[in-house]
């Protein structure tokens, strides 16, 4: 191991309770790797936590012997900033506790846990938090981007909901953060990502949903794009809170609700969730259907966390992944026709541009209330670049790179941070806009040294 004896290994691995991998180690590769294919570090060691004590100790560690580290819960980041080179990496991915009160509704969650672990234990009591879409996401990287899902028109997004946190900072402080409590801290973990300190328990505020929802897909012809998406663009701008309309367009998958000669094919499908009182929410989808001729649709009421798992199979681990992401307060005629001209060149099978819908509740909270600032973004559209081969990556890139720049003149101000790929440092402070000053100050009064950097990283200078 780069820099540290034998002897400090064996002495860490002596006070550590949970598992401690070397390279040489048989499950060494395996558990290095993350969702993005594309990333392909190594570690020189893999701390595998199972308490807080064993994150003190870990941070401790890396911090006396100056190594780079870097820090993992779900492992689903798109930049792969929970792996790093010759260094440590700070593995929390078996701390998955999940506490509900269901009396103040609220929920508290470790930092390993996923979306499936959280929405499982919430949805035992008919309660959820806006989070993602995908339920093999951490909630801890997903949270301290700002998060949001299918809940959030209705419920804010995910740090609109966080009641506090439990963080340890770059000087070993272990330190609670609420509104009340280092209430600058807990402004800046609201979006600033990992650059503050290693959170290991958020609580939410919890909220009555489900337990089943209606939900589902509806999914036109390619051919019919220019009216469908016009459409959506109109229809997202006046729909009520509890509805949520997503477009995806991309290759059919093998739905066994769409005809065997669909699959393949380019199609244009709107993604459906509605909160409240199905038969109320079918009147507000039926509209939809009127869009254009469907080659067919799958909605229906089902429990909550089946839809939270029904993108799971397009977003297996073990694809390379490349993204590039805008935001719109609008989606005007020239986004739209360039969404169809790019869809129309897919690289791969797998590639896809999808719309998510924000507004609503999203919007009311004042940019200045967190780290995350774009509260006047409407949609956030993100190209999903994926395939399998090295040989392939060339293209794929450059189709999703063409398309970014091709968009840029439609798009507002600021960026999800979460959607930002490893070669996008110089939009870091664009993505938070006017928060970025006030994230640079408070680096340096928590992180001087910049001790947390494998990250979106914000300097203290």
């Amino acid at each position: 191991m780069n820099h540290i004896s034998q002897t400090a290994i064996e002495a860490f691995k002596a006070d550590f309770s949970g598992s401690v991998m070397l390279p040489d180690d048989v499950q060494y590769e395996e558990t290095r790797q993350i969702w993005n294919a594309m990333i392909d570090h190594r570690p020189s060691m893999i701390a595998r936590c199972s308490s807080l004590d064993d994150i003190v100790q870990s941070l401790n560690y890396v911090r006396a012997n100056d190594l780079p580290f870097s820090i993992r819960g779900g492992g689903h980041n798109i930049a792969g900033n929970s792996v790093c080179d010759n260094g440590v990496m700070i593995d929390l991915s078996l701390m998955k506790g999940v506490l509900i009160d269901q009396k103040l509704h609220r929920g508290y969650a470790e930092p390993g846990c996923t979306l499936a672990d959280f929405d499982a234990s919430a949805q035992a009591y008919g309660l959820a938090t806006p989070l993602g879409i995908n339920s093999t996401t951490g909630v801890a990287g997903l949270t301290l981007g700002g998060g949001f899902g299918w809940l959030s028109r209705k419920y804010g997004m995910t740090i609109d909901n966080l009641l506090g946190m439990d963080v340890i900072t770059a000087d070993g402080q272990q330190l609670h953060t609420s509104e009340t409590e280092n209430a600058d801290l807990f402004w800046g973990l609201r979006g600033g990502g990992g650059n503050f300190g290693i959170v290991t328990r958020f609580e939410y505020q919890l909220h009555p949903v489900g337990p089943n929802v209606l939900c589902g897909l509806i999914v036109f012809p390619f051919d019919q794009a220019k009216s469908v998406i016009t459409q959506f663009a109109r229809f997202t701008e006046t729909m009520p809170d509890e509805l949520n309309v997503w477009m995806v367009t991309r290759k059919a998958p093998p739905l066994p609700f769409l005809p065997k000669t669909v699959h393949g094919k380019e199609i244009v499908a709107l993604a459906i969730c509605y909160t409240g009182d199905p038969a109320e929410g079918e009147k507000h989808i039926e509209p939809l259907r009127g869009f254009g001729t469907a080659h067919g649709e799958h909605i229906g009421v089902q429990p909550y966390t089946d839809w939270q798992q029904a993108f799971d199979p397009l977003l297996t681990s073990g694809a390379r992944n490349y993204w590039k992401s805008h935001n719109f307060s609008s989606l005007g005629e020239g986004a739209v026709d360039a969404i169809i001209e790019y869809a129309g060149t897919l690289p791969s099978s797998q590639c896809e541009i999808f719309i998510a819908t924000l507004g609503g509740q999203t919007g009311r909270a004042q940019s200045e209330a967190m780290a995350y600032s774009s509260r006047d973004a409407n949609y956030v559209l993100n190209v999903h670049a994926r395939w399998e081969t090295a040989a392939e990556d060339e293209r794929c890139i450059d189709w999703a790179r063409e398309f970014f720049t091709r968009t840029q003149p439609y798009a507002s101000d600021g960026a999800y941070i979460n959607f930002l790929t490893d070669d996008e440092t110089d939009r870091i402070a664009f993505a938070y806009g006017a928060s970025y000053e006030r994230l640079v100050e408070l680096k340096k009064k928590f992180d001087p040294t910049n001790l947390f950097r494998v990250n979106q990283n914000i300097l203290p200078a």
